[in-house]
């Protein structure tokens, strides 16, 4: 059974460990922070076998360099990773097949938020690791991407079964829902969600993982083609919708 340790660094990501107990083998998802990583890994009496990359940013692969140092990890990820760091050692996209020791994850190609950001699933245990391509009740700002690509590949994030748990990589999510409550303000799903993330935010607790069925119910970026008629001309398209949200998040105060 695959075993995830989820750990805070940096200054809002979250840093995973994910390890398969029968063969010893340990992945980090992404390398915010290599340091950290190695001693949460230590602590946890693993060694790390793999770096699996979603994207280039270096808060995600900016510590690739230092752990393979350490430990001779093989880097997989998109051939995107070359930016800032050497090249993988296996560059995967669209429907490829990772291995963890006896266990296999799927890659999606999550493009948007960087032109070749992908997510690792885990079909049989219904694990998603999406990086930044979506978030507790939000989504990756374009830096790259368009918004047809970004609607596509969130799509394909919500096309996964309803109780997949998905661990994105950043503590947003009191931010998302102040955007979220302001768009979607009747949704009582999202009114609970909101009052439970204040909670566990005043508690110093993390809202990350969480459940795709949630984030279908309260996340306005995957609720967009339900918001058209309070975002904007209900005619328009489901890309259309998304792309005008998209944009008043990243002028939302």
């Amino acid at each position: 059974m695959l075993q995830i340790h989820q750990f805070p660094c940096l200054s809002d990501n979250y840093g995973f460990l994910i390890h398969d107990p029968t063969s010893g083998a340990t992945a980090a998802i992404d390398t915010p922070d290599a340091d950290e990583i190695m001693r949460q890994a230590d602590a946890k009496g693993w060694r790390v076998t793999d770096i699996w990359n979603t994207h280039w940013h270096p808060d995600h692969a900016g510590g690739n360099a230092a752990i393979k140092a350490k430990t001779g990890a093989r880097v997989t990820g998109p051939r995107e990773v070359e930016r800032i760091s050497a090249a993988p050692d296996r560059v995967v996209d669209e429907g490829d097949r990772v291995q963890l020791g006896g266990i296999e994850a799927c890659v999606l190609n999550v493009g948007g938020h960087t032109l070749g950001h992908i997510a690792y699933v885990f079909d049989a245990e219904k694990v998603a690791f999406v990086g930044d391509a979506l978030f507790s009740m939000g989504c990756g700002r374009l830096f790259e991407g368009t918004p047809e690509q970004m609607w596509t590949s969130l799509s394909k994030i919500a096309a996964l079964p309803r109780d997949t748990t998905l661990y994105c990589a950043h503590e947003y999510t009191e931010a998302n829902a102040r955007f979220a409550i302001y768009y979607d303000p009747i949704n009582q799903d999202l009114q609970a969600r909101v009052a439970e993330v204040k909670r566990l935010r005043a508690e110093g607790k993390p809202t990350v993982p969480m459940s795709l069925d949630l984030e279908l119910r309260t996340n306005p970026f995957l609720r967009a083609p339900l918001l058209k008629h309070s975002i904007m001309k209900p005619e328009a398209t489901d890309v259309e919708a998304f792309a005008d949200l998209r944009a008043r998040k990243d002028s939302f105060k």
